[in-house]
């Protein structure tokens, strides 16, 4: 089947969140469910947000929000149905949040549960360097982590 990476439509969100929640029960991401998933793949401030297709049908999502930083924009809201899962629709995501930002004059950023191994290992296979690791500051719980990555140069 063909997978592609298209621009994020408001008609698209009901099939995002239904997919978010499968991504949710399975690998607990999100790691704190939303109350409104719908406005948490909406961040304030949104550059540009996309989903993946396989067959037609929406299986994956990614955003492109301000960073932090000056010059740095984040890759987040990153993730893929597991009934689509070994179509690189992670890769496609990445490689369109990355090109978006770049043709910005921004430099991607982002942060991932350690937990999140699968994503780890696509960061790195894609060469996104580690700058840290620290406490999640979105989560009270202490012993959520996340390491802190930036994009190839």
């Amino acid at each position: 089947m063909t997978a592609h990476v298209r621009p994020r439509h408001e008609s698209d969100l009901d099939s995002c969140v239904r997919i978010l929640a499968d991504v949710h029960a399975v690998d607990g991401y999100p790691v704190h469910w939303p109350a409104d998933p719908a406005g948490w793949l909406t961040p304030d401030g949104l550059l540009g947000a996309w989903v993946a297709e396989v067959g037609g049908e929406v299986a994956g999502h990614a955003v492109l929000s301000p960073g932090e930083e000056a010059g740095t924009c984040e890759v987040n809201r990153l993730y893929v149905s597991p009934a689509a899962r070994g179509h690189r629709l992670g890769e496609l995501l990445m490689d369109q949040a990355t090109r978006t930002a770049r043709e910005s004059g921004l430099r991607p950023v982002l942060n991932v549960v350690t937990a999140n191994t699968a994503a780890v290992a696509l960061y790195e296979r894609l060469g996104w360097t580690r700058t840290a690791t620290q406490h999640a500051p979105w989560s009270q719980d202490p012993a959520v982590m996340v390491h802190l990555y930036r994009s190839p140069a």
